[in-house]
């Protein structure tokens, strides 16, 4: 299938990409720990990475593509191409806008950002001189969300999944090799964002270019796509990006928290994005443009057919990847990060927080098949609406949960939103006839769960056989752990193909696609 190649082509390089992005978090978990500095240099990587998700991965993506695949496919390639420019120019004026106020105002910005900072000395201004060194990079990464959302429309979606490569490489670059020269690791991090920026846009203008879509920068026009592209965006950002959203309330409310929350919750976040980003954001990027061509051509028995299949895909690699980061998050946080200056006590922390936010992976990825389905018939009044309610809610629990539980009734409450968002997008889409489960897809659920439920027992019961080894130091921890998951990823496979979960000829056409 196109689909499953397209998914497949993002997830490639997602999965590098978030392999560097570990390689880099271990060694900001080695250089800067949980304390302090790691706060402040969270906070500052947050703050513009909050609006490269939802612009990259979300309100950008879901509000610019629909139109110019429409203007590609009605107008021909010259037209999409004018209305890109355009697009370009209004959005760089806008942003150079933003950006100049936002450095401007930013003690301002951080204490409403996380509240919390101003009670330790120090640790407020620290925060603000590194996000004013990020701030920037928000520029360079919408414009490359601009890029990206041409070349998806393309079918082109290899450059714009590398993109982030760029990112890590640079951050691992900067604390290895500019950390002796600043006054902190946390200093030289920062200038490694602005510095990546700059470069990811580089790179993605060079892509377009080879792809014959030669950018220009002309004199703005707010045309009625313009208009209409910059009507959609804000309530996309909403809809498309709950989640972030809902991470920066959480931290937002960690700042209130011992000092470490902030940290702890990170660390466990950014080992669910391995696959949030390897599955959940590659299917929705490969499936937007997909739906909005097969919408647009009158098609709607193969859009259906591509959402299905969609949805039993990411489920597919979804429920095994979540029950294991529940079962075994300890290992899984002590050999990535237990090195330096964090601590056991740290591991156990995150670890705590990891279980809880694993709990909410397959609703994130649910999201990100479903809401396609809305934009792409230009609908974004209900996922706004739906996004909202997820919000109030995982504020409202934040609040309840976060006295007794800590950083993990913060986790808690945005696993419930995410769950509460995917199931009130699916019925909305069921109401409408946009949205019928399929006879296969009704039949593979039940044998995926099954295949995962006994791959969680063997998980299990491997952790204990592997006690002692998984409590050790060093290379016998990261083999064990190795080894368990080496195992559990062989007993799914199997577990899949015995069950009719997965079909062995299918994964063989998806090998050939590649």
């Amino acid at each position: 299938m196109v689909l499953i190649r397209s998914i497949a082509t993002i997830s490639a390089f997602t999965m590098v990409s978030r392999i560097l992005g570990f390689v880099r978090d271990v060694l900001v978990a080695a250089f800067l720990g949980a304390g302090l500095w790691a706060d402040a240099w969270i906070v500052a990587f947050k703050l513009p990475n909050l609006f490269r998700r939802l612009f990259a991965e979300g309100a950008f993506n879901a509000a610019f593509v629909p139109l110019f695949a429409a203007r590609l496919e009605r107008d021909g390639a010259a037209a999409a191409r004018a209305f890109s420019e355009n697009a370009l120019g209004v959005l760089l004026w806008c942003l150079l806008g933003v950006v100049t106020v936002v450095e401007i105002a930013m003690p301002i910005v951080i204490h409403g950002f996380a509240p919390g900072f101003a009670a330790v000395p120090g640790k407020h201004e620290l925060a603000v001189l590194l996000t004013r060194i990020t701030f920037p990079y928000l520029i360079f990464i919408s414009l490359v969300s601009l890029m990206g959302g041409i070349l998806n429309s393309l079918g082109r979606f290899a450059a714009a999944a590398a993109a982030p490569i760029l990112l890590n490489l640079c951050l691992i670059g900067a604390v290895v090799g500019l950390a002796p020269f600043t006054e902190t690791p946390a200093h030289a991090l920062a200038w490694g964002v602005a510095g990546a920026g700059a470069i990811q846009f580089i790179w993605l203008l060079w892509r377009c270019d080879r792809a014959g879509v030669r950018l220009r920068l002309t004199v703005p026009q707010l045309s009625a796509d313009v208009r209409k592209l910059l009507r959609r965006m804000l309530p996309l950002a909403l809809g498309a990006g709950v989640y972030q959203i809902n991470l920066l309330v959480d931290t937002l409310i960690a700042s209130l928290l011992p000092s470490g929350s902030i940290a702890y919750l990170f660390f466990a976040d950014r080992v669910t994005q391995l696959p949030l980003g390897v599955i959940g954001v590659a299917v929705g990027t490969a499936l937007l443009p997909l739906l909005t061509r097969q919408l647009q051509a009158g098609e709607s028995a193969a859009a259906a057919d591509s959402q299905n299949r969609a949805l039993e895909f990411g489920c597919l690699l979804t429920l095994p990847a979540a029950a294991a980061l529940m079962v075994i998050p300890g290992p899984v946080i002590g050999v990535l990060f237990e090195h330096g200056e964090f601590t056991p006590d740290d591991t156990r922390a995150t670890a705590g927080a990891l279980a809880v936010y694993a709990a909410g992976i397959p609703a994130f990825v649910i999201v990100k098949v479903l809401a396609p389905g809305f934009f792409a018939r230009q609908d974004t009044a209900a996922p706004v609406k739906v996004a909202v309610l997820a919000m109030a809610v995982n504020l409202v629990l934040n609040l309840a949960l976060m006295g007794p539980f800590k950083h993990v009734g913060i986790a808690a409450a945005t696993a419930i939103s995410a769950w509460l968002n995917a199931g009130l997008l699916a019925v909305i889409l069921k109401r409408r006839g946009h949205f019928v489960a399929d006879s296969r897809l009704r039949g593979r659920i039940p044998r995926i769960a099954v295949a995962t439920a006994a791959m969680t027992a063997l998980l299990v019961a491997g952790e204990r056989l592997l006690a002692d080894a998984l409590s050790a130091d060093g290379l016998s921890e990261a083999l064990s752990l190795a080894a368990l998951v080496a195992g559990g990823l062989g007993a799914f496979t199997g577990l899949a193909l015995l069950t009719g979960a997965a079909n062995w000829a299918e994964l063989r056409g998806l090998g050939r696609g590649r």
